[in-house]
């Protein structure tokens, strides 16, 4: 990872949690936190429990987010949730375009474009996550869709919106099943998006938080994290044990 980049590590919750155990789960990560960390752990949770993980991260090292939001500010949205609404609840990060959203949710390119700018406009930093199927991939187009997901944001936005937000590669084939992407496949999709990227800005580029996500564990992360355009991980299951957030966390050389 580049020494000028921020490592950046984030345990999503995905639907899983209770008081009693997300209690347990965040004094069991704060206790075992080396001392001296200079990079950023943020807990993405459910959204009824993001007022008790606030106060549990009140005074922490630690940074709330939100795994998604509305792309509208107010109105008879039902069950929709705002980005100010968010940020009430003291949230400073939200994911946009998680592939579940995307695969069970009919999320559109365009629509997380939209999601990713209301974020921006409530003073989110948004976690833009992009990624491939596994036939995509046999196919030969996984730089073709994650170049399609990424430009639906920086058709709207710019390379200028990425100063204060995160890039996640999360290959579809790779989340929850056991599969991850071998370092170096990882390493050139992030690489190809930091150049896509490059090309509107080169100096948002070289500093853009560019992060894996897809069955990231303590015995693969330290490979993944070695390679010099990955700076950390979006974590799913593995985040939801302490020991091996933990050593994740590690892993990533804060």
């Amino acid at each position: 990872m580049s020494s000028s980049r921020p490592t950046w590590v984030a345990g999503n919750w995905k639907m899983h949690g209770s008081l009693a155990g997300n209690a347990a789960l965040v004094d069991a990560i704060q206790k075992g936190l080396k001392a001296g960390i200079t990079g950023e752990i943020v807990l993405c949770a459910p959204f009824p429990y993001l007022d008790q993980v606030s106060r549990l991260l009140s005074g922490s090292m630690m940074t709330l987010g939100a795994q998604d939001v509305s792309q509208d500010a107010a109105g008879a949205f039902t069950g929709d949730v705002s980005a100010a609404m968010l940020a009430d609840f003291g949230c400073r990060y939200v994911l946009v375009g998680h592939s579940e959203r995307r695969r069970l949710h009919g999320e559109t390119d365009e629509k997380v474009a939209e999601k990713f700018g209301a974020a921006l406009s409530a003073g989110l930093r948004p976690v833009l996550c992009l990624g491939e199927t596994l036939a995509e991939r046999k196919a030969g187009q996984t730089e073709k869709i994650v170049i399609r997901q990424l430009e639906a944001v920086l058709t709207l936005y710019g390379a200028a919106a990425f100063q204060n937000a995160v890039l996640a590669y999360e290959p579809v084939w790779a989340i929850g099943t056991g599969r991850v992407a071998t370092p170096e496949e990882a390493e050139a999709v992030h690489r190809l998006l930091r150049e896509r990227v490059a090309m509107k800005d080169s100096s948002i580029a070289a500093e853009l938080r560019i992060v894996y996500g897809g069955s990231v564990k303590a015995d693969n992360a330290s490979f993944l994290f070695a390679q010099p355009n990955i700076d950390g991980g979006l974590i799913g299951g593995a985040s939801l044990e302490a020991k091996d957030f933990l050593a994740i966390c590690h892993a990533a050389n804060f």
